[in-house]
């Protein structure tokens, strides 16, 4: 019987491929990753192995909430041999900049001469500057890090953020599911200094998929930096519960729902929004599913009247109503639909039902077909002295796309020619057209004449 099994085991040993039989052989020694933030992570290991190493490759990434797995891969250069040095530098200046706080993971695999695959373990670090001390409270689902100001000037944030978290669970429905890391630089140009081709006016930035915030807050703008931690969890949370790869959540409900959380509007902010009703200047509902505009004015106003259009909704309607509303964008429904499903209106109904309740004229009716826009994000501006109001989004994930592309105007009465103008040019056209068929005939009638006469002769 020890004669058969031994018989079958060197049977199946020759039938199989050397490359099945040989142990995994390479062995991994200073597998590390250094960080010249904000611009480059590099990886490296020494690799060895009994055989001739022939490829080398590492997967890397970020961890982030994703519709499917992502791996990178690079291939670093190297010459064969049984012990390599392997590094390779991830450009995030080409590949756009990770939040401050992200989690890079990487692992390397190997193939021998024999064939044989080795895939070193999987490590992880943490994509932050070593320049500062930073330091930690942990408490509930928040993650506090700062290195600036006393431990009273971090608990009076994290305070913030716990009161924010609340007010989000009880009147809006939103609930964090998981824990939520806040970076708080000590002023908005270390913030700058720390993330790749932000606008000068950046103030903070909200990173849904990786559960990060980030703020430049210096002791002197602790009024403004409580509203706009409260302000940016929001977008986490908003990001959160409506994260899908089948739909977008418009502009006006992201950043009304996160101006809501800060609470009431400051004297400033309500004054304007006053102003447009009385003025019957009011933005439509429709042009703030995209991007807000630059023009500060306007900019100010689209949060004050989202503000004022979401806490119409959650106040008619209630809360439970307003996360049904936020499931079917994440299921995929567009606003329209979602606000039919919902409330039994779209757009544009949601409007003339909010109108009527802040004593605003009727929504302007127009004959062209409305264009559907695109949402697009801003980070929070820099605070402002006398107002205390925040702007502030969630940007896509990192490297993200957008499309800037803008719907072509139609001609209005205003923009079209005089009546006159057009008729003096079409009889222009018709004159020049006669004239050109003139010299045509002339000159067909001159050639059959001139034929006529040569045949005559």
């Amino acid at each position: 019987m020890r004669i058969k099994i031994l018989t079958l085991l060197l049977t199946v040993s020759l039938l199989l491929p050397t490359s099945a039989l040989a142990a995994a052989s390479a062995d991994f020694a200073d597998n590390t990753v250094d960080f010249n933030f904000p611009e480059t992570a590099t990886f490296h290991a020494t690799i060895t192995s009994n055989t001739e190493i022939q490829s080398i490759v590492l997967e890397y990434g970020n961890e982030q909430e994703t519709c499917g797995d992502v791996v990178a891969k690079a291939f670093p250069q190297f010459t064969p041999g049984k012990s390599v040095d392997a590094e390779w530098t991830w450009e995030m200046r080409q590949s756009g900049s990770l939040p401050p706080g992200a989690k890079l993971w990487w692992r390397w695999r190997v193939t021998d001469a024999n064939g044989s695959e080795t895939v070193s373990e999987t490590k992880t670090a943490v994509w932050l500057d070593e320049v500062h001390d930073w330091k930690t409270l942990d408490e509930g689902q928040i993650n506090f890090h700062w290195y600036n100001g006393n431990e009273s000037f971090a608990r009076d944030l994290l305070g913030a953020a716990q009161n924010g978290l609340k007010f989000n669970a009880t009147q809006s429905g939103l609930v964090a599911d998981a824990p939520i890391d806040i970076y708080i630089f000590a002023n908005t140009n270390d913030l700058r200094d720390a993330i790749l081709y932000e606008p000068s006016w950046t103030g903070g930035q909200a990173f849904p998929e990786q559960d990060i915030v980030i703020l430049g807050i210096s002791r002197d703008d602790l009024v403004w930096g409580r509203d706009s931690i409260v302000h940016e969890l929001t977008h986490v949370l908003v990001g959160h519960l409506t994260f899908s790869c089948l739909g977008d959540v418009p502009t006006w409900l992201n950043e009304g729902l996160a101006v809501f959380s800060e609470g009431e509007l400051d004297s400033a902010s309500q004054q304007q929004l006053d102003d447009a009703v009385k003025d019957n200047t009011l933005l439509s509902l429709r042009s703030l599913s995209a991007g807000f505009s630059e023009v500060s004015d306007k900019a100010y106003l689209s949060y004050s009247q989202s503000f004022s259009v979401v806490k119409f909704l959650v106040e008619t309607y209630g809360q439970a109503k307003m996360t049904e509303l936020l499931t079917a964008l994440r299921d995929g429904l567009t606003i329209d639909e979602a606000l039919r499903q919902t409330y039994n209106f779209n757009v544009e109904g949601l409007e003339d039902e909010w109108r009527a309740a802040i004593g605003a004229q009727p929504r302007a009716v127009s004959a062209q077909p409305t264009a559907q826009p695109t949402p697009t994000y801003v980070p929070t501006i820099v605070p402002v002295s006398g107002s205390q109001f925040t702007q502030g989004a969630t940007p896509t994930a990192i490297p993200t796309s957008s499309s800037n592309s803008q719907p072509t105007p139609q001609p209005t009465q205003q923009n079209r020619p005089p009546l006159s103008l057009t008729l003096a040019l079409l009889c222009f056209c018709l004159i020049f057209l006669l004239i050109i068929g003139v010299v045509i005939l002339g000159f067909i009638v001159r050639r059959g004449n001139q034929k006529s006469g040569g045949q005559n002769e």
